[in-house]
């Protein structure tokens, strides 16, 4: 049985190592635009046609990257222009994030070499002259990336988390043979549309009461329905209506649960012994009151991703005989530190090492781009490995983003939910 979590130990994501400095590349035709800048309302009605970022082939030839350029229509008052695709940036260098101004035009431009698979949501930080007097250096960076808008020339939106104005999109062209069989466009082939129902639950091991959305499909004609349990069904659902997507796999009930607020949420998924006595003694049975749930932990799955990966993991482990299926996105296996020399990192990991193997199946996969939670992802891989457990892994070239987290998920509940079709 895992032991007790550390308390007291710092629960925020690590601001170390630092990531690989993005490849800056130079587009040809913010070239060809320098050379003539009298064509620049020819260059954006082509933007306004094609949509942006730009996307263009590899100056070297090479087939699997290309040239990817954000643009902004800037004003007399532009000041600067910061790109912030998702984790594409070094925290501790945002100037190389800045657009550069084509002389003698209004176009602001930042170019990147990026692999042909690439997916992030993104924002564009403008400083039209409305900085705060004063602010200058790193404040003056802080300030600016809290500027973001979305891109005007892209017609693409992503719901932000907690509220706010929604993020641009950019998908290159093999992101979506990439990202798994079902269309989030919505060709794959449907079933009947399943229902979706909102219900409040109270817990009395975490003495508070939340939103669970629950998706169920049409029919119910098994017997006994697989189920999963997905964390932040506040975002899963009315924002990114998975049920949709839901409606192509295998029959499944999926219980989205809601965080309840950020800080809430950083207690809850941290390991958090009473969360997965929560899961395992209250949620669970409240839903098997009311649908055809299976019994089985081998078709029983918790799903999350960042924390909620984390949990995932944790909760399967310290119930093995409820859940027997974790899947994890991009989870926070650094915790609760960030660093291999501090006491106490990779908790979870470092626990999996020293115990007994359980009958658990991991299915795991995090972003190319994720540069503090990569290292610690591939770790647990390895020791999952090694240890002899069941292990889908799976790296995506995109960020901490729910862009990338759709599809992955869909790809993986359909992978994992396919041998229950005929139950």
């Amino acid at each position: 049985m895992l032991p007790a979590p550390p308390t007291g130990t710092p629960s925020r994501p690590p601001r170390i190592p630092r990531p690989a400095p993005v490849e800056r590349a130079e587009s040809r035709r913010i070239a060809e635009l320098a050379q003539r800048p009298e064509t620049e309302e020819a260059f954006w009605d082509a933007v306004r046609e094609e949509g942006a970022p730009l996307v263009e082939a590899a100056p070297d030839g090479d087939a699997e990257h290309v040239v990817v350029t954000f643009v902004w229509r800037g004003t007399s008052a532009t000041r600067n222009v910061l790109a912030l695709p998702n984790k594409v940036l070094d925290p501790a260098d945002w100037s190389r994030n800045l657009m550069r101004q084509v002389p003698g035009t209004h176009v602001w431009h930042w170019s990147v070499r990026m692999r042909a698979d690439w997916r992030a949501s993104y924002v564009l930080c403008v400083d039209e002259g409305q900085a705060p007097a004063g602010v200058e250096g790193p404040a003056y960076g802080q300030w600016l990336r809290g500027q973001g808008r979305r891109d005007p020339c892209n017609s693409g939106a992503q719901p932000r988390r907690w509220g706010g104005e929604p993020m641009s999109v950019v998908s290159l062209p093999a992101a979506a043979d990439r990202a798994g069989s079902t269309d989030r466009n919505g060709s794959a082939a449907r079933r009947a549309p399943g229902t979706v129902t909102v219900h409040r639950v109270r817990s009395a091991a975490l003495g508070n009461e939340r939103r669970v959305w629950v998706y169920a499909p049409a029919g119910h004609d098994l017997a006994e329905l697989p189920v999963a349990v997905l964390f932040d069904g506040e975002m899963w659902e009315p924002e990114l209506r998975l049920s949709q997507a839901l409606d192509t796999l295998p029959p499944m009930v999926v219980l989205m649960p809601e965080s309840l607020g950020g800080d809430t949420r950083w207690s809850e998924l941290a390991c958090s012994e009473a969360f997965a006595d929560f899961l395992s003694t209250e949620l669970l049975p409240w839903a098997a009151e009311r649908w055809p749930l299976t019994a089985d932990p081998a078709r029983t799955v918790l799903a999350g991703q960042s924390l909620g990966g984390l949990t995932a993991a944790y909760a399967a482990l310290r119930e093995p005989g409820r859940f027997g299926v974790a899947l994890s996105q991009s989870g926070s296996f650094w915790w609760p530190s960030g660093t291999p020399d501090e006491r106490g990192a990779e908790w979870l990991t470092d626990r999996i090492a020293e115990l007994p193997p359980l009958p658990v199946r991991f299915v795991l996969s995090a972003g190319l781009q994720e540069w503090v939670l990569l290292p610690a992802n591939r770790r647990l891989r390895d020791v999952l490995l090694a240890k002899g457990y069941d292990v889908d892994y799976r790296e995506f070239n995109g960020g901490h983003d729910y862009l990338c987290w759709r599809d992955e998920l869909v790809a993986a509940l359909g992978a994992v939910a396919g041998p229950f079709a005929g139950s």
